[in-house]
């Protein structure tokens, strides 16, 4: 988990999101999903008060947070990489690919480049199975991806 700082109202919006949310029953991803869109990832400081509003665990709201992909803990670059690690994507070199990718962009898994460009994740399964290894970049599908489609992608070609 990155550390970044919230913003000085953070409680205050997120006091207005769970307000709305105060008659939805089962409203942890709603909330979560709420949260992520005001702020652009959910700050872990939101955690307790959801999970207090709600009346879950502080384990609830994590278990959530941490299950679902499009959830982060911290802002995502302007540009998201996503490569499948698939069994069939894996079969065709994905995990090579994700290497080549992290060294190129001197980043890691999971994690966003120092400046703010490029945030390179893992994800299972995008059903391009066929034309593994797969990739998104920005939300666009690629198949039978390389390093120089996505860097081509990414404007990062020279």
């Amino acid at each position: 988990m990155t550390e970044t700082t919230p913003p000085a109202d953070m409680a205050d919006r997120i006091g207005r999101i769970l307000a709305g949310h105060e008659a939805t029953e089962g409203a942890c991803l709603l909330v979560l999903q709420a949260i992520q869109r005001e702020f652009g990832y959910v700050p872990a400081q939101a955690l307790e008060p959801v999970a207090k509003a709600l009346n879950l665990s502080h384990a609830d709201v994590y278990g959530v947070l941490t299950f679902y992909h499009d959830l982060r803990w911290s802002p995502a670059g302007r540009h998201i990489v996503r490569v499948c690690q698939g069994e069939a994507c894996q079969a065709m070199g994905a995990r090579g690919l994700t290497e080549q990718l992290a060294r190129r962009l001197d980043v890691g898994l999971d994690e966003t480049t120092r400046d703010g460009a490029v945030t390179l994740e893992s994800i299972y399964c995008l059903g391009n199975c066929a034309l593994a290894p797969a990739v998104t970049v920005d939300g666009a599908l690629y198949g039978r991806a390389t390093e120089f489609l996505v860097l081509e992608r990414l404007g990062t070609v020279r």
